[in-house]
């Protein structure tokens, strides 16, 4: 009880210095973050800027301002004619954001897991070495340039799948599918690479333990002994690069959604830099900060429920 309540209290601080750091960028752009914003030379739209954000007001006072209105949900206003509020933005956004993460962990895991215990059950093998080569060819290729290549190959030559767009899984579940291929075979195939060869080479060393030749021993079935057995104690150090990864996937997806024009954080942030609308891109930095770090803490808690010897050691 007392390690969830130190957990939980440094949880709060990490979020804090996040919210303190995700504002306080705006302050360390060059020139003045007024005449940034109001992108203009009329003296009289840069102070009506200034006066918008407060910005002739101390540093700590404005952000203490700012973290009360952002734990409300009001992220303020567009400066540009863009229509609709940055709240409205991040509803509309997050889940896709979301979403399209999910899919993409789900799907190289469903993927890298079977390959992970396979391999390592025929370590040196044919299998092993061929798959061995595609995971380093997979993680040679820059996330955009696979972007790029399976739109072209997959939508722009074939018309097999859409080219860009999203559309709600509310709408029609079948289309919903069709537009999330692209954008996840895009961002899973490297994490796929990255976590089988991770899991292979616990699984070899599970594989020798004194248990694991019990197991055996038993008579028990090897399907049995690689799933049941040895998966679940080889599994610790996939979990924590798969929660890692998380901010990969977010900075992978900048690109990714903007290439597939998916409505998601990464586009919005994009959309927010070029058209300087920096107050509200501070608080899509930290909403997506505060996402990673809330996902990493979930990892941390799941580490107990996977290999209860964590729970036992720190209860």
């Amino acid at each position: 009880m007392r390690t969830t309540a130190a957990k939980a209290l440094r949880l709060v601080i990490v979020m804090l210095l996040l919210t303190m750091l995700s504002f306080g960028a705006q302050s360390l752009l060059p020139g003045d973050p007024a005449e940034l914003i109001a992108a203009t030379t009329d003296t009289a739209k840069i102070e009506e800027v200034r006066a918008d954000l407060e910005l002739d007001r101390p540093l700590p006072v404005r952000y203490v301002k700012w973290l009360g209105d952002f734990v409300t949900g009001d992220l303020g206003d567009y400066y540009r004619n863009k229509g609709g509020t940055p709240s409205e933005s991040v509803k509309e956004a997050l889940p896709n954001s979301l979403l399209l993460m999910l899919y993409t962990q789900l799907v190289a895991l469903a993927l890298a897991i079977p390959l992970g215990v396979l391999t390592a059950y025929r370590a040196n093998g044919i299998f092993d070495k061929t798959t061995n080569i595609a995971a380093f060819l997979a993680l040679s290729i820059p996330g955009f340039v696979l972007a790029y290549l399976l739109k072209k190959y997959l939508a722009l030559d074939n018309r097999w799948l859409p080219d860009s767009g999203w559309v709600p899984i509310s709408e029609d579940f079948g289309e919903h599918v069709r537009h999330a291929v692209l954008p996840v075979l895009a961002l899973s195939l490297s994490q796929v690479a990255v976590y089988f060869r991770l899991l292979r080479s616990d699984m070899i060393a599970t594989l020798q333990e004194d248990f694991i030749t019990m197991a055996k021993a038993k008579g028990l079935r090897p399907g049995r002994v690689l799933f049941r057995h040895a998966l679940r104690p080889s599994s610790l150090t996939l979990l924590t690069v798969a929660g890692l990864n998380v901010g990969t996937l977010i900075s992978s997806a900048v690109l990714v959604e903007r290439i597939f024009r998916v409505p998601g954080m990464g586009f919005l942030l994009v959309e927010g830099v070029l058209s300087r609308e920096y107050p509200a891109t501070q608080s899509f930095i930290a909403i997506v900060g505060l996402l990673f770090v809330l996902i990493n803490y979930g990892v941390d808690f799941l580490y107990s429920v996977i290999d209860p010897r964590i729970r036992h050691r720190h209860g």
